[in-house]
């Protein structure tokens, strides 16, 4: 790179931590809407634009990928109260348009529009982040996220007629509306307008509060159901289907563990709750009833997940009971209930009696679970797939029957995808399984530029599935390898247990074994490997490049919580506790200080070539890990390798991305990382 890296102002700001006296020169970064941050991200982005605008890759996967994202596409349709919805996009939209009909057959036939996001703000930003019905019919009730945020405001749309409807509910956060039983009233969760800052999102969000809002009536007089003090604790609503109660879990930030209340609907309202399960000491989920008894979805004395009936005690009874397989979802439907299971990371579908019995497996696509929907008061199941070239494929299953409905995709540009070849491999040490694929015309005889990717972490599941970036990366040549690290959900809570807390490390370790061992099976070489994660993965890429700078030619770290010291003091950080700890307890900090990527790096050392990824209005993961990330980083990079940061704005943590902020970032990614690795597309 010949052009000097932009000035990152260095200030003499020291703490003391448990005994360590901590440096954070770049603390001034942590303000986004300061005079010098903005100058500094004015200055950074152009930096990166000069760089990757030289790299000769850079048209032909701005190019790919425009063709990819033009590609038409649909989700997994929806039925609630008699009508069916699904979301579209003809590959010229930039974002999904939801379509409604009357019936399946209304709807493979196209449909009507009820709510095209794209209409919500001129720069295509704001997207819908959630859609309830009315029990009745009636109502769509529909969640806004603006600019990439997690906050969240509520509308309502008339369904038969298509028309708004007077009643709007703001300053909501994580939550959808969920209706009670005569479609009078819905439930939500709200933050308290001080909680919300007027600039960029950073402080701390606070605790929220489960209101009842009645529609027609304005949101200062909405019912405040329950107040908890605690900024970590959040809510999970339901009603069940017999109309009896309110089913509410009470999480601890992403810990599964759960509380589990149910309000008596009485009178138009909620009575006192019965507390089933009061205590945070296993997973437990509703499902459905069985009678006077709920169906719950729990890990308590089985790892790998059972099924269980529960008396309002919390008395537990087998359903189904645990198996080799990781339960992952369990659904109700109008014959019993519909489950899926990991067999190695590769998705199950099973239809079963409420009681358990009556096991059928069900032959839908391979590849990653995308969606399943599924109700009580239904025969149908849903049933979304993808693979790692494939964007979604959906599935309509009755009584066992199976049908794809590829006619829910729209007419439009057509994308051929590379054909692929999918090995599953284990790493021998430790045993980390992984998928190596690659292009079918070309053979695994000689090591080739690779994309590792991984995430490991509060216990999500990853599959060799979807993302827009795999097809081009996969048609330019390259190696995919998918990971399956400690901290997923894989293979149930031990796995998970086991890359958590003071196991954080293992995840680490399990990843930097897989590169390891691409390396010694011939698949690529040190100069070739680039690594890549998002979020949670944006940690593991940010620590294993300062960990071992050897083994790697390209880092990826995209919205990466990369201060593990600080990151419980902005937004919802403090929720990821269960998973990582936090800095004020001494043990935890002495874990997290031990791999808090931005900690770890050290003044001359050649560090790969790294392009980090941030959103400006990434109010979950917010930019000031990858801004100090990206400022230390320059400062110690004793290598010749550029390390750039790319700052999107108006964006947040991803969802709702436009198509064409999501393309050009992709052509970003890859081109840097063909760059790097040597990888020629032209093949």
């Amino acid at each position: 790179m010949t052009a000097a890296y932009p000035t990152s102002r260095r200030d003499d700001v020291v703490d003391t931590l448990h005994g360590h006296q901590v440096a954070d020169p770049y603390r001034w970064l942590e303000d986004p809407d300061s005079a010098d941050t903005k100058d500094w991200v004015t200055r950074q982005n152009a930096l990166t634009r000069a760089e990757l605008s030289s790299y000769g890759e850079r048209a032909w996967f701005q190019e790919t990928l425009t063709a990819i994202l033009a590609r038409p596409r649909a989700g997994v349709p929806v039925r609630k109260a008699g009508w069916y919805f699904v979301g579209r996009n003809d590959g010229t939209q930039a974002q999904d348009v939801v379509y409604v009909a009357e019936s399946l057959d209304e709807l493979l036939a196209g449909g009507r529009v009820l709510i095209d996001p794209n209409t919500l703000s001129e720069d295509g930003t704001d997207s819908l982040g959630s859609f309830t019905v009315s029990p009745d019919g009636k109502y769509f009730a529909y969640g806004i996220n603006e600019s990439g945020s997690d906050w969240m405001t509520f509308r309502l749309l008339d369904i038969a007629t298509g028309s708004p409807v007077d009643d709007v509910v703001g300053e909501a956060k994580f939550s959808e509306a969920t209706w009670l039983p005569d479609s009078s009233a819905y439930l939500y969760v709200h933050y308290p307008s001080g909680g919300r800052s007027e600039g960029t999102e950073t402080r701390a969000l606070g605790a929220g509060e489960l209101k009842l809002h009645r529609v027609g009536t304005p949101q200062s007089e909405d019912e405040l159901v329950l107040r908890l003090p605690n900024e970590r604790l959040y809510f999970d609503v339901d009603v069940t289907e017999d109309d009896r109660y309110v089913v509410l879990h009470i999480f601890e930030g992403t810990d599964p563990r759960s509380r589990l209340w149910l309000y008596p609907l009485v009178d138009g309202g909620l009575g006192e709750p019965v507390k089933v399960i009061d205590e945070f000491a296993d997973e437990a989920l509703f499902v459905r009833m069985s009678g006077d008894r709920l169906i719950l979805r729990t890990d308590r004395d089985a790892p790998r997940g059972r099924v269980v009936s529960s008396d309002l005690s919390g008395s537990f009874v087998d359903v189904i009971p645990e198996s080799a397989a990781t339960l992952v979802e369990v659904r109700g439907t109008a014959g019993g209930l519909v489950t899926v299971s990991l067999v190695d990371a590769q998705p199950v579908v099973t239809l079963y009696d409420v009681d358990g019995g009556n096991a059928r497996v069900v032959e839908v696509g391979a590849g990653g679970l995308v969606g399943l929907q599924a109700s009580v008061k239904s025969d149908e199941v849903f049933v979304g797939f993808s693979t790692s070239v494939e964007p979604t494929v959906a599935y309509v299953v009755v009584d066992g029957a199976v049908r794809a409905l590829p006619e829910l995709v729209p007419a439009g540009a057509s994308y051929t995808p590379p054909s692929v070849v999918v090995e599953r491999r284990v790493e021998p040490g430790r045993s980390v399984p992984y998928y190596v694929i690659s292009r079918s015309d070309l053979p695994l005889d000689a090591p080739r530029p690779t994309l590792q990717w991984g995430y490991g972490g509060f216990r999500i599941p990853v599959f060799a599935d979807y993302r827009p970036g795999w097809p081009a990366w996969l048609a330019a040549g390259g190696v995919l390898v998918v990971t399956n690290l400690r901290g997923g959900g894989e293979f149930g809570s031990e796995w998970h247990d086991a890359g958590r807390l003071a196991n954080k490390q293992n995840v680490f370790d399990d990843f930097i074994a897989v590169a390891e061992h691409l390396v010694a099976d011939g698949v690529t070489t040190p100069a070739q490997l680039a690594i890549h994660g998002r979020s949670n993965g944006g940690l593991l890429v940010g620590a294993v490049m300062a960990q071992r700078p050897d083994l790697f030619a390209v880092a990826l770290p995209g919205v990466g919580v990369l201060d593990m010291l600080r990151f419980h003091l902005f937004t919802v950080g403090a929720g990821w506790a269960s998973d990582y700890g936090l800095p004020d307890d001494p043990a935890q900090f002495e874990d997290l200080l031990a791999y808090s990527p931005l900690h770890n790096l050290h003044d001359g050392t050649a560090y790969p070539a790294t392009l980090v990824v941030t959103g400006d209005h990434d109010d979950r993961v917010v930019p000031l890990h990858s801004h100090k990330f990206i400022a230390a980083l320059q400062h110690a990079q004793a290598g010749d390798a550029p390390v750039l940061s790319r700052i999107e704005v108006d964006t947040g943590h991803g969802f709702g991305k436009p198509a064409a902020m999501v393309a050009s970032e992709w052509a970003d990614l890859l081109a840097f990382a063909a760059h790097h690795t040597g990888l020629s597309p032209e093949l």
